[in-house]
């Protein structure tokens, strides 16, 4: 796909034109998403909303233009680092390899702007031979390791990166709920399956009828539901903490 100097600067100014460019035409939230930046952006949104789309479509504007750029995706298993990468790959195809390629592999994407591209299985092992990224996409963030997030973290540093979480919710628990419900500095999109128009209400009445409701309620509405076997509740734990008592040990 080739396209003028005047339209490659349009694309390079405004994500959401980018993705016009590929086909696409983002719903509003995506819209609004692609157009913010914040720095720190939590995606808890229903599945098949398209939120793996928009992270694929923000990882290859950054690396394109945005020379030098490290874009690490991430995610629980290989396998799920790869499906957000292949979208990543797709798209790159799509547009006609606009940035010729010093390396394209199953898994990474080297640029001759000296941009990367690298997938990754959501472990702390593997990420810590990794500095100065530019982007961190954690997809799935509410089943990767909480040592993973800690892991991360530093690597933005001294680069000043940029940080996405996307996700389902899994119960009340773990980093990605933490950070939805009490984290500072993130912007947050919350987007449940009855706001994707390419879901219909029918759908989502034969899966509510079919589901147990704990699973429909956080996989289409985006909602933290506790585990079918927590004894105590989050909230109950909350309430039973005392700032004022001292650990035993620390």
């Amino acid at each position: 796909m080739v396209v003028g100097l005047k339209d490659d600067f349009r694309f390079a100014l405004d994500r959401a034109s980018f993705a016009e460019n590929l086909g696409l035409t983002p719903d509003a939230w995506q819209r609004d998403l692609l157009q913010s930046s914040s720095p720190r952006l939590l995606l808890n949104c229903s599945r098949q909303s398209g939120k793996s789309t928009m992270a694929a479509i923000i990882a290859l504007h950054r690396a394109l233009y945005y020379a030098g750029s490290l874009v690490l995706v991430l995610a629980p298993s290989l396998r799920q680092s790869q499906e957000l990468f292949a979208k990543v790959a797709s798209f790159y195809r799509s547009l006609g390899r606009p940035v010729p390629a010093q390396a394209e592999r199953r898994l990474s994407l080297e640029l001759e702007n000296a941009s990367r591209i690298v997938t990754l299985p959501g472990t702390e092992k593997t990420i810590r031979g990794f500095s100065g990224a530019a982007l961190l996409l954690v997809d799935e963030a509410a089943r990767v390791d909480d040592g993973l997030y800690y892991a991360v973290r530093p690597m933005l540093a001294v680069s000043g990166g940029s940080l996405m979480m996307l996700s389902t919710p899994f119960g009340k628990q773990g980093i990605f709920f933490e950070e939805w419900a009490g984290g500072a500095g993130w912007e947050r999109y919350e987007v449940p399956a009855s706001e994707v128009p390419r879901i219909s209400p029918e759908f989502l009445e034969e899966e509510k009828r079919n589901m147990p409701a704990p699973w429909f309620e956080q996989e289409y509405m985006c909602r933290f539901v506790e585990a079918q076997d927590q004894v105590f509740g989050y909230e109950e734990v909350q309430d039973a903490l005392d700032e004022e008592v001292r650990p035993l040990f620390g």
